[in-house]
Formats: C-alpha cells, sequence, structure tokens
C-alpha cells in the first residue's frame, strides 16, 4: 500500500496503536492511544518496512527521533490528499470474524414482484 500511494502521488499516512508492546513514538504527539504518522519518503528518512517492523528516522517538532513499530500495531493506512485507505482489524486472535446477518427475504407480492437492489456499492 505505501509503494502504491507514493507512486500515485499520494502521501501515506499510518494509523498507529501507541500503546501496543514494542511502539516507539514521540508520547507528546499520541491522543487517545494512536497517532497518525506521515511515512511518506520525504517525511521519514531510511524508511524501512519489513514484514513485521516499520523503523524510520524523523522530525517531531524541529528534534529528530528514531521511530520503530511493530506492524500488529498498524491499525491503518491512507493517503493524505484523497483520504482514501485501509484500516487493519485484529484477525489474528485465531477467531473466525463473525458473519454479518442475512438480510431478511421479503415475501413475495406474487408475480409482479420487482426485484431489489443489490446493497452493495461500486467502490474506486
Amino acid at each position: 500500500m505505501h509503494e502504491w500511494m507514493s507512486d500515485n502521488h499520494q502521501t501515506p499516512h499510518i494509523v498507529v496503536d501507541a500503546t501496543a508492546e514494542g511502539v516507539v513514538v514521540p508520547s507528546q504527539f499520541v491522543k487517545d492511544g494512536r497517532i497518525v504518522l506521515n511515512v511518506s519518503y520525504s517525511a521519514a528518512s531510511g524508511i524501512q518496512i519489513e514484514n513485521d517492523e516499520i523503523t524510520f528516522q524523523a522530525r517531531f517538532g524541529g528534534t529528530p527521533m528514531a521511530v520503530s513499530i511493530p506492524v500488529r500495531a498498524v491499525l491503518g493506512i491512507y493517503g493524505r490528499e484523497s483520504g482514501e485507505g485501509m484500516l487493519f482489524g485484529d484477525e489474528d486472535d485465531g477467531s473466525e470474524p463473525t458473519p454479518p446477518e442475512p438480510d431478511p427475504e421479503p415475501a413475495p407480492d406474487g408475480p409482479g414482484e420487482t426485484p431489489r437492489r443489490s446493497h452493495l456499492k461500486v467502490v474506486k
């Protein structure tokens, strides 16, 4: 996602659970246990995105800091310009996600019944 956003002239931002074990971020910018970080190549020097950790150097209020974020602490990523992105859930807890309740089927009104419109929408 980070590479795709960068290639498409978006500024990638990640939402991080700052309370997760192993997270090293500036605590003065944490709000409600979360922090949003600009992880563009121009803002994050030496960014390394690995399978288990994201590390980089950045300035916060003019003070340089080494940032380290376990990938499991990343709650989402989005492009600043469009606001489009992806949120990540807690899918690694060993349980299957609960499927949504099916919509109740309407009672048929007879041969002139019109089909229902889909509840799905196209996301571009």
